[in-house]
């Protein structure tokens, strides 16, 4: 059964730009930013600050974790956006589990800007020597129902705009499938706009 988008997880790589999307959406939807990062228990953080890429097993505690927030939050009326990397399908499908109704916001973006925009990105646990192995892990959600890939280098005023848009279209359709076509829907650059 179609589900009106509960709520929302911006995803995608270190550099996409989670938490400056999640936000500008979050203002434009009346919604609470739950950062993911924040709820990373301190071995996890460490282990990142040393430049090793977490695992399977280290993600699993805290995929849960956030799992329990975005259910806390929608019992108290709130509309959460969660930025989480959510790289794996099975990552995704942890929080799918805790949130039937969860939508997905993919930030899209190749590897040398991502490396650069964590070269320059201070005080951040994430090193740039990461940038690799979080491409390795990845994988797309292009066939994923509730899901919309947007271009990361877009404006992040047209980023949040067009994700606001299509999280209120699922409501008012009164589905998470009803607002897209089939296997998610894509903004990947300007042209769609212009039509080129």
């Amino acid at each position: 059964m179609d589900r009106a988008i509960s709520a929302l997880v911006v995803m995608g790589v270190a550099g996409c730009g989670k938490s400056c999307v999640g936000a500008a959406i979050a203002d434009l939807s009346e919604g609470r930013l739950v950062e993911g990062d924040a709820f990373h228990p301190p071995a996890n953080i460490a282990k990142m600050s040393a430049g090793a890429p977490l695992t399977d097993e280290d993600r699993a505690g805290w995929l849960v974790r956030l799992g329990e927030e975005l259910v806390a939050c929608l019992g108290a009326g709130e509309r959460p956006v969660l930025t989480c990397s959510a790289l794996k399908k099975r990552y995704r499908d942890t929080l799918r589990h805790a949130v039937p109704g969860l939508g997905f916001v993919y930030l899209e973006l190749t590897p040398e800007i991502a490396a650069a925009r964590v070269a320059n990105r201070p005080g951040h646990f994430m090193p740039a020597s990461l940038i690799k192995s979080q491409f390795d892990a990845l994988e797309p959600p292009d066939r994923e129902a509730a899901t919309l890939t947007l271009d990361a280098t877009l404006p992040l005023a047209l980023l949040a705009e067009r994700a606001s848009q299509w999280w209120r279209a699922s409501v008012t359709a009164g589905g998470a499938n009803s607002a897209q076509p089939e296997g998610g829907e894509a903004y990947r650059s300007l042209r769609d706009a212009s039509g080129g």
